[in-house]
């Protein structure tokens, strides 16, 4: 799944560029409308996110790109591999600044894990 975002100047940091947990925030979000629809009418939690690490900075106005893949499937979990490109408005040149993998686990009505039904690869 592809999703855009655009950055502003309600998302920098006090130094300029964009704040980490903006980043965060959306990655979570976007995962996990994947991972939603991967799994309809099922209540899905974030477990954890792996290796969590800011190399690259990220300038207002960059077009943000995060390409967001299911990678893995257990029983009652998911993992979901994201991608963070950005670009300049004026070119396609993109460069990857963030990845990570988001776990999410399926939990019923009382906030017990749950089973998630079996996708095909």
């Amino acid at each position: 799944m592809e999703a855009f975002c655009f950055v502003r100047p309600e998302h920098l940091s006090h130094q300029g560029y964009l704040f980490g947990g903006n980043l965060l925030k959306w990655v979570d979000e976007y995962a996990w409308l994947a991972a939603a629809r991967d799994f309809p009418g099922q209540i899905l939690v974030t477990r954890a996110m792996d290796d969590i690490q800011f190399t690259k900075r990220v300038r207002i106005g960059a077009i943000l790109r995060f390409d967001t893949n299911r990678v893995k499937q257990g029983n009652t979990s998911a993992t979901y591999a994201v991608n963070v490109y950005a670009s300049n408005p004026a070119s396609r040149d993109e460069e990857l600044v963030f990845s990570t993998n988001v776990i999410f686990v399926a939990v019923d009505n009382k906030g017990q894990k749950a089973v998630l039904p079996k996708l095909e690869e």
